[in-house]
Order: C-alpha cells, then structure tokens, then sequence
C-alpha cells in the first residue's frame, strides 16, 4: 500500500499547531510599549506560536469584570455568531448573526490549520444567517428575543435610514422597508448593489450611512485578509 504524503504531513501540522497554541509570550507585555518597547527578534516558525482562547459563553452567574462605574449584563444568549449591533431610534437592539459562506475548498495546510484554530476559538461553525431584534419588556425590565430578518446570506453590515434598512449580504447589499416599533420584516427586499464574493474575497461587507443620509459607504475586504 502506498502512503501518500499528506498522510503523513498533516497530523504533523496539527500536532505542531497545537503545540503552538498553548505556548506564552517570552516578553512582558508590558515593556512592548512606549518610546522605547522591548521587542522579540524576528524567528521564522512553520506554525507561528499563537495563543488561542477557549470560546466559552459565561458559566451561571460568571461576568466579565468591568471598570469602577460600569455595569454590564447578559442581554442575550443562544446566538449564532453575534458580529454586528445597530440600536434603533426607539431603543431596540439589532443583531446580525452570520459566519462565512464556507464556499472555499480546503485545499492547503494553512486552511486545515486555520479551520482547526477556528473551531477551538469558537470562530466556527454555521452562522444564523438572520437578524435578531432585542427589545426591553418594560413591566420585567428583561431584554426579549425575536427573530427579525431571514434568508440572509452571511449578512454582516445593518444601517436605518428614514423607513429603510439596509443589509450587507457578503455579495449584494439589500433594501428593507422598516416600521418604527415592528418585531418582523417579512418582505423579500429589494437588491440595490452587487458586491464581489467569489473565492478569495473577504466574505464581511460593512455598511455606514452618511449623517445627512444620502450616501451609503460599503467596506469591502481585502482578499488576503
């Protein structure tokens, strides 16, 4: 039977990978910064050393600890890849939840090695490919889940304008007729631009309306980002 490199060659960059992962900075953090920082001389790695967090939500009661005369709460929870928010005029929260299409082959190391990273981060996994609206029940004081917008395709960039919401799809940017004070848009919207998603492309198109809101900006991504 004949073995063929690759056999060989991955589980070796996964064993390196993660090995990689877990290693700690040589340098205080601390002395990296100011008029005169300590820096690492250059090295050169296979699989550079990365240290990459667990992603875990907060356990029970567990917070985050906040500065002195902040306050923070959970207001959320069991979404799909949180990326974007957009507080409407009357106080409700938008969330876009969305990940990359996944359109991209695995082909190489590096892309095996990335999606390995990914995962152990949390980063992935499908999207919601929606946007869920938060609003604040007056008579309990809690935040309420509902689910606002589908049939999105990895969605990232959300602005109102006037009675209009506009979406960043990962190829096109959508129109949306918007009610002050609706829990749902059911409409199938309207497509006002195509945006470049083919292979290669950084999937998270950005979205920000001008103060007079007469222009929409989009950001597209760098293909090697």
């Amino acid at each position: 039977m004949t073995t063929h490199p690759w056999t060989i060659l991955v589980p070796t960059l996964l064993a390196v990978a993660l090995s990689a992962c877990g290693e700690r900075a040589a340098v205080d953090p601390q002395k990296q910064a100011g008029s005169d920082p300590v820096l690492p001389a250059a090295q050169n790695f296979l699989v550079p050393p990365m240290q990459v967090p667990d992603g875990v939500g907060w356990q029970g009661n567990a917070r985050p600890t906040v500065a002195a005369g902040l306050k923070i709460e959970k207001i959320a929870d069991n979404l799909q890849h949180p990326r974007q928010l957009l507080t409407l005029p009357n106080g409700d929260v938008l969330v876009v939840e969305s990940n990359g299409p996944g359109q991209e082959p695995v082909t190489t190391p590096k892309q095996l090695v990335a999606g390995l990273v990914k995962s152990r981060s949390g980063k992935g996994g499908k999207g919601g490919n929606r946007i869920t609206l938060l609003r604040k029940d007056a008579a309990s004081g809690k935040w309420v889940q509902h689910v606002f917008l589908e049939r999105l395709h990895s969605p990232f960039g959300v602005q109102l304008i006037g009675d209009t919401l506009y979406v960043a799809d990962t190829g096109r940017v959508m129109k949306y007729p918007y009610t002050a004070g609706a829990l749902r848009i059911d409409d199938p919207g309207t497509e006002l631009a195509d945006l470049p998603d083919t292979i290669n492309h950084h999937w998270t198109k950005s979205l920000l309306a001008s103060r007079d809101g007469k222009k929409l900006y989009v950001g597209v991504g760098s293909n090697s980002n």
